[in-house]
């Protein structure tokens, strides 16, 4: 009798071939199949020994190496290149078999394909995969999505090759059809909210005292060593203390300084636009990245005037240092209760009921994000499961109340200077915003209703209500 894989993966650059091996090397046999028939052959022969592979050099071939219910994992480009797939697949594929794509596609573009397949009897479940290259081969943190059936039989094998935190897999069901994508695209908006944190805290450590970056190295690896412990801080240590090989200076100082992006930070934005949600640090986060980038821009802006900048120094830089560490760490609460407020709405929005709490747990290892303080937020959501926003949470709000005068001391000091914090600003106003007793929202909806008759809502009275104003008497009545 052949002997059939229990899973399969088509698409063998880096990251498919990574979770092939992965998948290997926990014992289960997987079957290969990449459009270049070199790309497979080369995986088969360079990493046969660490597990059981079926190299299939044929689509039907790669079908037939699969024992019932086939698994098929497609790890290829997003949008067309991944529908051009499953469809090929799909013709050869019988009821029950389940295609899962792993890469980074669009939770919209999932919903519209699990609602096409299951017409067809096929189970389709978008899967996110948090902790790129590496993260794939050694135990990636995984956010499927997809009906419950499904993740009976793939669930296990899934669990068995995610990162490990407190013998806990990182990997849970997370909701039907599009719900993992529409997590790992939140991870990913979050991702570039707390990136761009840290750029800020090292800008303004530089920018304000005069720091080299072996020393904002040494900076970031003591911060590294308590609450603000993740894996973003530590490479962020690594990477201040490279020095360029080429030239003996910072590695830093020879990167250009334009940021690019691969698109789930602008549709996290996107999505928060037409939910609803005020993701400002994310949105700021993106745009930051999107200034950068504007090269003429920023050449043509060049001699736009300025404050001086005068180092602090002595015991106000140690302080300031200090109040930094306490900026950053409220500006990354704010992200972080801002990307759980997106996954909340969306859950609601499509019927998902996404468990908050398991989605902090499976991003405690594996991820990007993994920070010590998500084991906080996974035991705060679990018990408040209702929790409006992480900055009402006890631990959280008291972390976050306590570091507020560093925190505006710190905004306060780079606008003096003229170092550029949308990240820590807009972090502070978003909390300034959720505590104060009145907004200038009501000036707002009174000036709505003056050039287009919006009307606007009272204090004192239920309705809508418009005023007259191009009246002389400006006569009030409801809408």
């Amino acid at each position: 009798m052949t002997k059939k894989a229990s899973i399969g993966v088509t698409g063998l650059a880096v990251m498919g071939r990574n979770l092939a091996r992965n998948l290997a090397r926990h014992g289960h046999t997987v079957a290969l199949h990449n459009r270049s028939e070199q790309r497979t052959r080369e995986l088969a022969e360079q990493f046969g020994s660490e597990g059981d592979f079926i190299p299939a050099y044929s689509a039907r071939e790669f079908v037939n190496a699969l024992e019932r219910p086939r698994q098929v994992v497609v790890m290829v480009k997003a949008g067309a290149p991944t529908d051009a797939v499953i469809d090929e697949f799909a013709e050869l594929l019988e009821p029950g078999d389940v295609i899962v794509d792993a890469g980074n596609a669009h939770f919209a573009d999932t919903r519209r394909r699990e609602a096409a397949l299951r017409e067809r009897g096929l189970h389709f479940v978008g899967t996110g995969v948090s902790g790129g290259e590496e993260g794939a081969l050694h135990g990636p943190s995984i956010m499927p999505g997809g009906s419950k059936e499904s993740y009976e039989s793939l669930g296990p094998l899934l669990e068995d090759i995610a990162a490990k935190v407190d013998g806990t897999p990182c990997c849970a069901h997370i909701g039907p059809d599009g719900a993992g994508h529409f997590v790992k695209m939140v991870h990913n908006g979050i991702e570039y909210a707390d990136m761009q944190l840290i750029a800020e805290s090292f800008d303004l450590l530089r920018g304000a005292l005069g720091y080299e970056p072996a020393r904002i190295a040494e900076i970031f690896r003591t911060w590294n060593t308590g609450r603000l412990d993740s894996y973003l801080i530590e490479i962020t240590a690594e990477v201040l203390a490279h020095t360029d090989a080429a030239t003996g200076k910072p590695f830093v100082d020879v990167v250009l300084d334009q940021a690019e992006q691969k698109g789930t930070g602008r549709w996290t934005v996107q999505i928060g636009l037409d939910l609803g949600i005020p993701i400002t640090g994310i949105a700021e986060a993106t745009f930051a990245r999107s200034l950068s980038g504007h090269a003429n821009l920023r050449a043509a802006t060049k001699g736009l005037g300025g404050p001086s900048r005068t180092p602090l120094s002595g015991s106000e830089a140690e302080r300031f240092a200090d109040d930094v560490e306490q900026a950053l760490y409220a500006s990354k609460v704010v992200a972080y209760a801002q990307g759980f407020n997106q996954i909340q709405a969306g859950s609601a929005e499509y019927g998902w009921n996404v468990d908050l709490g398991s989605v902090a747990s499976l991003w405690r290892g594996g991820c990007i994000i993994r920070a010590k303080f998500l084991d906080d937020i996974r035991a705060a959501f679990e018990a408040g499961p209702e929790l409006p926003t992480l900055l009402t949470s006890g631990d959280f709000r008291k972390a976050v109340e306590d570091a507020q005068d560093a925190w505006r001391s710190v905004v306060s000091t780079a606008v003096r200077l003229g170092i550029p914090t949308p990240g820590f600003s807009t972090a502070l106003a978003y909390y300034d915003g959720l505590r104060a007793d009145r907004l200038p929202a009501a000036l707002v909806q009174g000036q709505r209703d003056y050039f287009g008759a919006h009307t606007y809502r009272r204090v004192d009275g239920e309705g809508s209500f418009h005023t007259e104003w191009a009246t002389e008497a400006r006569a009030e009545r409801p809408a």
